[in-house]
């Protein structure tokens, strides 16, 4: 039954179609007709409406494949130039803390111009296995680096130059545990050797301070300057723990750098210690 009916409908469809087409045919041209051929065009008017209207409806439902796709590909287009832009900012965003961190740099090296020369260098490879015991940096001897330089940020003592090449250097941090540094406390003047403690950890050591000595909680600590190649006067850290040695003789102090290892982008390399002055630098 439902065949049948389908077929029918279809059956008339097209013989409407048909009585349109011959309609639309005979009338054309009809203007000033006679009255026949106007009244069979009032007549076949509707139809030809109906099957215009349908013909619409057609073209609609065959051009939206190609609208959806005109819009998909415009939604790509868009999400592409938005990734594009998020990516521009982010890289604006790391250059402008990158010029934040060598602008604070440049300020340290004047302020501290009368008390040594310092080369900038940024810090190019670290050793996974040895995060905190050592670090490279993009100079070397062609521009003057040497071993045992000290290397410093604005914040405090790094390490020294362990090797160079002659474009880069090897550094060996203080928190290195083969790394040592002659040190006291900052308003106490109480001496020790501050030292690192293991490669994965930051945080330094302190030892050799005569026991009869008072050491606190929070005092700084900075270089003395003796006994080693770190000039003095260097932030290192604060206390944050002091503790008998077995011996009773001495203390041990805990320390906490003041540069965040963590996070070592640039740094100083002291060339050269109370540069004198001559009569054209007057």
């Amino acid at each position: 039954m439902h065949r049948g009916g389908t077929r029918r409908k279809l059956l008339f469809t097209a013989v409407l179609v048909v009585v349109a087409l011959l309609a639309i045919r005979a009338t054309a041209g009809l203007e000033g007709a006679p009255p026949l051929g106007g009244a069979l065009r009032d007549v076949l008017a509707p139809v030809q409406n109906v099957i215009m209207k349908a013909g619409q409806g057609l073209g609609g439902v065959f051009s939206y494949p190609a609208k959806i796709y005109v819009s998909v590909r415009h939604n790509e287009e868009l999400t592409e130039q938005v990734t594009i832009l998020e990516g521009e900012l982010r890289l604006m965003k790391d250059v402008q803390l990158e010029n934040e961190r060598l602008q604070e740099l440049l300020e340290f090296r004047t302020g501290t111009a009368d008390t040594y020369v310092t080369e900038v260098a940024a810090v190019v490879n670290r050793d996974p296995g040895n995060w905190f015991g050592k670090i490279t940096v993009n100079k070397g001897a062609n521009h003057g680096i040497k071993e045992n330089m000290p290397v410093i940020t604005p914040a405090g003592l790094v390490g020294r130059v362990l090797t160079v090449s002659r474009y880069s250097s090897e550094v060996l941090l203080i928190t290195d545990p083969r790394s040592g540094a002659g040190s006291m406390v900052q308003d106490t003047r109480v001496p020790g050797l501050v030292e690192g403690q293991a490669a994965a950890s930051t945080n330094l050591r302190m030892a050799h301070i005569p026991g009869a000595l008072e050491v606190e909680r929070d005092q700084v600590v900075i270089t003395s300057g003796l006994g080693s190649v770190f000039p003095k006067g260097v932030p290192i850290g604060t206390v944050t723990r002091v503790e008998k040695e077995p011996s009773g003789l001495f203390k041990t102090a805990l320390i906490k750098p003041f540069v965040d290892f963590h996070r070592l982008e640039e740094v100083l390399i002291i060339t050269e210690l109370n540069r004198p002055k001559t009569p054209a630098s007057e």
